[in-house]
């Protein structure tokens, strides 16, 4: 019987590999002299077998064995889909019209 795995929530940075993603991972914490909220990040390698998740979509990654030198974590589900803007020019047009 396996112990229970790690599970964290983060966003994906970076979707260049194949079946592979980058998720960063933000944890706040209170500093303990200086009772100061702050903020660390960390960056974790996740498999993404249907490679499913792009860049800017929030996902759930769980620890699992090693699958290579820096992946040891899996994306288990996207939370949210990061809006692409498919088929929406209004960037282009707002860019365009800034000249």
């Amino acid at each position: 019987m396996r112990g229970r795995r790690r599970v964290l929530v983060g966003q994906v940075v970076s979707d260049k590999m194949d079946k592979t993603v980058v998720v960063e991972v933000t944890r706040t914490f209170r500093h303990p002299l200086y009772k100061h909220v702050i903020r660390r990040r960390s960056k974790f390698m996740a498999h993404d077998e249907e490679n499913e998740a792009k860049v800017g979509d929030l996902v759930e990654i769980m620890e699992t064995r090693p699958l290579s030198r820096m992946k040891r974590w899996r994306v288990v589900r996207i939370l949210s889909k990061q809006d692409r803007g498919v088929g929406d020019d209004t960037a282009l047009q707002q860019v365009e019209g800034g000249r």
